[in-house]
């Protein structure tokens, strides 16, 4: 996997069958009645008893992104994980809301709790962090229950269904867009996420100072070219991504035009020294890749895919 100063790779939880319980949470933004309807019955359809967290509906009364009280919000997630008959945990979506909970959230008892699928991509990246730094947690970055690219594209539909349920099936990661930024191939753990949500948790308990040996995925969606650069100015100066083994970059949807993006890309980093992969297809855009994280995996550039070790689940 690496030497002894990478990141380790986490505990991979087991996969789904039908007739499994499932919950649906909401620990970011507040989720359209219609979508969570929909989402709901996608995956009963995939054979799931699915439940819904008492909270998912609420709206808060005055700061309006945000479903419901913080407190209710890390509640729902606690109560959904510490239950012993739900078998997986589904974020409705991400938007923001997940950093106001993390350290509401009873970590012990999280810890007590036996390991299952985490599912959620966005703002849930502050959980994914947290989920790795207490639990030690393999989790999955891919689209939420209500995520709209779930509901409407059959690509995005199959490749989150076969990673819960066949994840031999899905070891090799790859898109139609992907292609070399920097050429090379490298080996080492998954981790990332949202873009300016990793740079925001830099400095916070429950988000990692350093990530060697890691491969790094990071996407992002409706940021201005500063901005990103500006977030991986923070995340370079900082030493946080010194050492990484590669980086799989995702999608990058209003953030403008793609040569724009890709000389910024390469202008911050380039430096690195390491292979880089161009739009691997996961993210923030009408069709999205499942990407575990925590799982080790080859990066090949040249081909443009993440090819992981292992199943995403045991």
């Amino acid at each position: 996997m690496g030497d002894a100063t990478s990141i380790p790779a986490l505990l991979r939880p087991p996969r789904l069958r039908p007739g499994d319980r499932v919950a649906v949470v909401a620990p970011s933004g507040p989720v359209p009645a219609d979508r969570l309807e929909a989402g709901v019955a996608l995956l009963r359809g995939w054979g799931l008893d699915v439940v819904v967290a008492p909270h998912v509906s609420d709206t808060h009364p005055d700061l309006r992104y945000l479903a419901g009280e913080d407190a209710d919000r890390a509640e729902d997630l606690r109560a959904a994980w510490c239950d012993p008959s739900v078998d997986a945990v589904f974020c409705a979506r991400g938007g923001y809301g997940a950093q106001r909970v993390v350290d509401l959230i009873d970590w012990e008892a999280m810890r007590a709790a036996r390991p299952k699928p985490f599912v959620g991509f966005s703002d849930i990246t502050a959980l994914h962090e947290a989920f790795a730094t207490e639990l030690g947690l393999a989790t999955l970055y891919g689209p939420g229950a209500a995520t709209p690219a779930l509901l409407r594209d059959r690509t995005t539909r199959e490749c989150l269904r076969r990673t819960l349920f066949e994840p031999e099936s899905t070891r090799v990661l790859t898109s139609g867009t992907a292609k070399p930024l920097v050429p090379g191939r490298a080996h080492g753990v998954t981790a990332g996420g949202c873009l300016t949500i990793l740079a925001s948790g830099l400095g916070t308990p429950h988000t990692r100072r350093r990530l060697p040996g890691a491969i790094w995925v990071i996407e992002d969606v409706g940021e201005p070219l500063y901005r990103l650069d500006r977030a991986l100015t923070q995340l370079l100066r900082s030493g946080a991504v010194d050492g990484v083994a590669g980086v799989a970059l995702g999608s990058w949807s209003g953030c403008g035009p793609e040569d724009g993006l890709r000389e910024l890309m390469l202008d911050r980093l380039g430096g690195l020294g390491v292979p880089v992969v161009w739009e691997l297809g996961f993210g923030h855009d009408e069709r999205q890749l499942t990407v575990p994280l925590g799982v080790p995996a080859v990066l090949d550039a040249d081909a443009g895919t993440l090819t992981l070790d292992a199943p995403a689940l045991a």
